[in-house]
């Protein structure tokens, strides 16, 4: 007799505000219709208690941002974790003007037992790119290295909200976006770096699974407020799942779901099987 597989389908989202997309029933209608395994949530803008998500079969970690109604990650799962945790220790502090991106519930790290899942929300570099260069030395390098201290005891899924449009492919209009922020040549050398190659191998540390599943395709994650942007389609990729290397024989599809509405993201999905 064979042994049952486990299959793990795995959402992630910016929903701008938890409260928001609970509002319009837009976060009950994706768990109604998708029952995921595994739910992450960035910038939820809320502390535990202030939501109502008490979500049956679900268990939920929270990691809030010290600022109130500001950033934050939470993550929903009908698995129980062997360990939860909050942000990370990087070798040297992370902070700018702005403060310390550490304080604003950017990172929850749940272990399963076939691998971490590390829900994230990476520093936006903002409009005047003032917070670029936290997040080009300070930000990239220590995130790069808690991700390969994980992956040295497990392989990782890594999912949120980059902040980032990795390729020309992957955003409506890149020659006017050269140098604004999100595709930037820093943000995208820092976003190739976090894929690079091992230093013992030639193969990438981290795979982009939508561009494993569809190399070609024009899909995107996110729209601006302006110009109409989401009903002339003029959007931006920017939310990714990275799964280690060692994980492609295990991924089973990569999805954008760009017809969930609720929030200026719309949901993302990795169906994994072991």
């Amino acid at each position: 007799m064979k042994p049952t597989k486990k299959s793990y389908n795995i959402f992630s989202w910016n929903v701008n505000g938890i409260r928001s997309v609970l509002k319009k029933g837009a976060l009950q209608n994706l768990i109604s219709t998708f029952s995921p395994e595994l739910l992450c949530l960035q910038e939820t803008k809320a502390k535990p208690g202030q939501a109502e998500t008490d979500f049956e079969n679900y268990e939920e970690f929270w990691n809030s941002a010290d600022r109130p109604g500001y950033s934050g990650t939470a993550t929903f799962t009908k698995i129980p974790p062997l360990e939860v945790n909050s942000d990370f220790t990087p070798e040297k502090p992370i902070e700018d003007t702005y403060g310390s991106p550490l304080s604003e519930g950017r990172v929850l790290t749940l272990e399963l037992p076939e691998f971490y899942l590390v829900n994230v929300y990476v520093p936006n570099s903002k409009p005047d790119l003032s917070r670029l260069p936290l997040r080009k030395n300070l930000w990239g390098p220590a995130f790069s290295a808690f991700l390969r201290e994980l992956d040295s005891k497990k392989p990782v899924v890594v999912c949120g909200d980059f902040n980032v449009a990795h390729k020309e492919i992957d955003l409506a209009r890149p020659n006017t976006n050269h140098h604004h922020a999100g595709f930037t040549d820093e943000e995208r050398e820092d976003f190739t770096n976090l894929l690079s190659s091992q230093t013992s191998q030639d193969t990438p540390f981290l795979l982009d699974t939508f561009r494993e599943k569809h190399p070609e395709k024009i899909q995107y994650s996110w729209w601006s407020h302006w110009g109409h942007a989401r009903e002339n389609n003029v959007g931006w990729r920017i939310d990714y799942f990275l799964i280690s290397s060692r994980l492609k024989k295990h991924l089973l599809s990569a999805t954008i779901h760009d017809d969930i509405l609720g929030s200026d993201h719309c949901p993302i999905s990795i169906t994994l099987e072991f």
